[in-house]
C-alpha cells in the first residue's frame, strides 16, 4: 500500500538531497546529483554521484543511497527524492537513469515507491516507478 508522504517530508527529502549535491564528484560532466531515499523504518540515505574517467565505473547518487541503505540491512523503501543540475543547482528536474530504475525494482514495488524529482525553488513532481519502468524486470519474474 503507498504511503503518502507529508508536504514536510516532501522537501525535507528534497532539502536532505540537495544537500548532497556538494559532495558530488562531477570532474568530467559538471553535472551534479543528489539523492535522498526514505526507508520504511523511516530512516534516509544519502547519496551523490561519483564519477570515474573510465565513465563505466561512475556511480549515480540514486544507486550511492541504495546500495549504502542495503550494506546496511535495509532493504525496504517508500520513496527517492533525487536532484541535479550543472554548477551544482537544482535548477531542472532530473529523473533517474535506467539503470538506477532496474536497481529500484530490486527492492521496491513499482506500484507504490514514488520518486520525487526536485528543484531547489521548491517545484516538484512525483512518480511511481511503474510510471518511470512500466514493464520492469525484477525478482519476482524470477520465481
Amino acid at each position: 500500500m503507498k504511503k503518502q508522504l507529508s508536504e514536510e517530508q516532501i522537501h525535507s527529502l528534497i532539502d536532505q538531497a540537495i544537500g548532497m549535491l556538494q559532495y558530488s564528484y562531477i570532474p568530467y560532466s559538471h553535472f551534479a546529483v543528489g539523492a535522498a531515499l526514505l526507508a520504511k523504518n523511516g530512516k534516509v540515505y544519502t547519496g551523490c554521484n561519483i564519477e570515474n574517467a573510465a565513465l563505466t565505473p561512475t556511480n549515480c547518487a540514486e544507486r550511492t543511497a541504495f546500495f549504502k541503505a542495503v550494506s546496511e540491512g535495509v532493504k525496504e523503501f517508500d520513496a527517492i527524492a533525487i536532484v541535479g543540475g550543472k554548477n551544482r543547482k537544482a535548477e531542472e528536474f532530473c529523473t533517474p537513469c535506467g539503470v538506477c530504475r532496474q536497481v529500484m525494482m530490486e527492492w521496491c514495488n513499482p506500484d507504490d515507491f514514488q520518486i520525487i524529482t526536485g528543484k531547489a525553488d521548491g517545484e516538484y513532481q512525483i512518480h511511481t516507478l511503474r510510471q518511470y519502468l512500466p514493464d520492469g524486470f525484477g525478482p519476482t519474474d524470477l520465481q
